[in-house]
């Protein structure tokens, strides 16, 4: 019969088994559908029309509805809380009210749903300047709401705001390994909504894709 001693360890590695299991479980990374091969996206890179931004003029937030009624009490923001947590409880409301996000442009992991912003991948701005300026409303909200491409993560709301409107030759996640990733899911997003690239962008997704 096995002593006591025997009987607590064995009870202490049960017990550290779990924690360690729990630990790789509980941390997931933000991974957005539709996220092409690295060899998909530089065809894709390829293939996008390149010519300098167009103007702001006429530009705001509002010309892209968001965020969409999802069904079920909840909108495009909380649907991707859930998707892109660990553990994500709502209330009746659909609102998050526990879990964590894990934030892989920068390596930060939030426990508060009011420390994540959804970011669009492609900003509104940047699309507007480069192609959405003349797409209809209807265009420009399914664009806002896509959560069938990479175009919608969850990350840090104050990474977000640094990032702004700026494409890839100009900002990039503060996580070096974190690029080729981000590049593939810029180039999908763009090729999808035949948005044009400039020089400088093209030449900075090149550089990230060749990270791969």
């Amino acid at each position: 019969m096995p002593t006591a001693l025997a009987v607590r360890r064995s009870f202490t590695v049960l017990a550290v088994s779990a924690i360690v299991s729990a630990g790789v479980v509980g941390v997931a990374e933000a991974t957005p559908p539709g996220i092409p091969s690295a060899d998909t996206a530089k065809t894709q890179l390829a293939a996008l029309r390149v010519q300098p931004d167009g103007s702001s003029t006429g530009y705001s937030r509002d010309k892209f509805p968001h965020w969409s009624d999802q069904g079920n009490s909840c909108n495009t923001r909380e649907v991707v809380l859930k998707r892109d947590g660990t553990n994500v409880q709502q209330d009746s409301s659909c609102a998050a009210v526990s879990g964590s996000w894990f934030s892989p442009y920068d390596g930060a992991t939030w426990t508060a749903a009011s420390d994540v912003d959804i970011d669009h991948v492609v900003p509104l701005a940047a699309a507007w300047r480069t192609g959405a300026s003349s797409w209809t409303t209807a265009q420009r909200q399914a664009f806002a709401n896509d959560l069938s491409a990479p175009q919608l993560i969850a990350v840090t709301d104050n990474v977000n705001q640094e990032k702004g409107d700026k494409s890839p030759d100009a900002w990039k996640p503060p996580a070096v390994g974190y690029w080729c990733t981000y590049a593939k899911m810029w180039t999908t997003v763009k090729y999808k909504y035949k948005l044009t690239v400039k020089s400088a962008e093209k030449t900075a997704l090149t550089d990230m894709l060749n990270r791969c």
